[in-house]
């Protein structure tokens, strides 16, 4: 058993790239502290009833993925064929059990097809119409495309289809490489999780997977260590493994969390080129939120203090 004195927290990412003070006008701002706000509380309330983190961590994600705010679900970005390709994982730091899937149209909450994947299949990863099949099998309702449909994305397909056609190469803005959103999370019994949910980058071409659905690039947990989740250019996330670097980094070399966090996040994705942010939290109850970024959607909750940020410090 964990003495009463065992730390919990939670710590949420909205997506990282250039959210520019002069271009959120105070109410929009405000909704977006509302969500995070919304997020925390929801996944606080678990940890303070002595449930899991994975619980935590998947309501947290389901409120997220419910706004249209965020890069995610309700909200998620088009295609290059102007659909909807969703991504998510999630990550149980006690057994390193996970779930991912990618690419599927049709599922209002990609967090929870992850965790069936994780808790009801003999695999870890499905993807496409595969992993359609298996939800259905499993009581989800699949829904229309048009319940994506947001008309803040759609204009931003638009914007990059002309910028294709127009021969413009200038490099696309962060908030279209940009989105996802995350969690993690450590719970009264030691135990840590991770989640990530999205749906890509704007014009991505139809089938591209990026880091948020791997295991060990956007997505990653270890009761050992720490758990991470990962937003940005999901390219270079990739090829970095950014979220178990920063956990290999603490069991191999004994660097704290924040040391570690921002080694990736300044430095190794800095000079790779990439742009983005993590979210952690660690066995003892630390958080850190580095972004490379002009800002990133985040919050974090210990001792059930809410503490949500857009921009820079």
């Amino acid at each position: 058993m964990q003495s009463s004195s065992q730390p919990f927290g939670l710590a949420i990412h909205g997506g990282a790239g250039a959210m520019n003070k002069n271009e959120i006008t105070p109410d929009l701002e405000q909704a977006f502290h509302a969500v995070l706000n919304e997020a925390l509380q929801a996944g606080y309330h678990i940890l303070s009833n002595h449930g899991s983190s994975l619980d935590a961590v998947q309501q947290a994600i389901l409120v997220l993925e419910d706004s249209p705010l965020f890069n995610a679900a309700k909200g998620a970005v088009f295609t290059s064929a102007g659909e909807n390709e969703l991504d998510a994982a999630i990550m149980d730091g006690r057994t390193l059990n996970a779930g991912m899937i990618a690419g599927v149209k049709h599922i209002k909450n990609p967090i929870l097809l992850a965790r069936t994947v994780m808790e009801k299949s003999d695999h870890i990863l499905l993807v496409g119409a595969g992993a359609e099949i298996f939800a259905k099998e499993n009581g989800f309702e699949l829904v229309s495309p048009e319940y994506f449909y947001t008309q803040r994305q759609w204009e931003k397909l638009q914007r990059a289809k002309q910028r294709e056609q127009s021969g413009d190469n200038s490099p696309i803005s962060e908030d279209e490489k940009h989105g996802t959103v995350g969690a993690v999370a450590l719970d009264r019994s030691g135990n840590l999780a991770a989640g990530t949910s999205t749906g890509g980058m704007t014009n991505k071409r139809v089938g591209r997977v990026g880091d948020s659905p791997i295991i060990g690039a956007g997505t990653y947990a270890n009761n050992q260590t720490c758990a991470v989740s990962a937003t940005g250019h999901g390219e270079y996330i990739l090829r970095l493994l950014a979220a178990h670097d920063i956990s290999a980094q603490m069991a191999y070399q004994n660097k704290s969390l924040q040391e570690a966090a921002n080694l990736v996040v300044h430095n190794k994705l800095t000079q790779l080129g990439g742009t983005g942010g993590i979210i952690a939290i660690d066995k003892l109850g630390n958080v850190t939120m580095p972004f490379n970024t002009e800002g990133m959607y985040r919050g974090y909750i210990l001792n059930g203090k809410p503490v949500t940020a857009i921009h820079k410090e």
